[in-house]
């Protein structure tokens, strides 16, 4: 396995590590490596399973991970799992929310048929769900996000 490939699998395996050290540095290496090439798609699959795990930091890493690779989404892998994505714009996790909506826009830019679908769940999103201290931040992501799709 070429050093390349052995990192990119070792520092998924790391993104579910309980030392949050070792594995926010792991998400940081693989979205460098996913702006670069498309040798972190190869785990799509894995970060697909990852949005529905209990524990927010794990849901998160997915998401972003998903959102960073949909340029190399050739396979249209990330059509087939929109609405189960998308529902996290309204994560139980306001922080999840809030990093999967400021990632949307590069979905978007990418994936030009998912840009209704994104728009509408934006558009559609009731932050009322959140305390107050956290509903008008998440508002806030949504224009902002919105505005950058267009």
């Amino acid at each position: 396995m070429p050093e390349n490939n052995r990192k990119i699998s070792e520092s998924v395996e790391n993104l579910f590590s309980k030392d949050n050290n070792q594995s926010y540095e792991s998400l940081k290496l693989l979205l460098s490596e996913s702006e670069k090439s498309n040798g972190v798609y190869k785990h799509f699959d894995t970060f697909s399973h990852m949005i529905d795990d209990a524990n927010s930091y794990i849901r998160t890493r997915g998401l972003l991970l998903i959102c960073a690779n949909a340029k190399w989404d050739d396979e249209n892998r990330l059509d087939a799992i929109t609405d189960g994505c998308l529902s996290h714009i309204l994560d139980e996790k306001p922080i999840t929310s809030r990093q999967f909506i400021k990632a949307l826009p590069e979905v978007a830019k990418h994936k030009p048929s998912l840009a209704p679908a994104i728009r509408n769940a934006l558009m559609s999103a009731d932050t009322g769900i959140y305390p107050d201290t956290m509903k008008s931040l998440v508002a806030k992501d949504i224009a902002a996000a919105l505005k950058k799709i267009g």
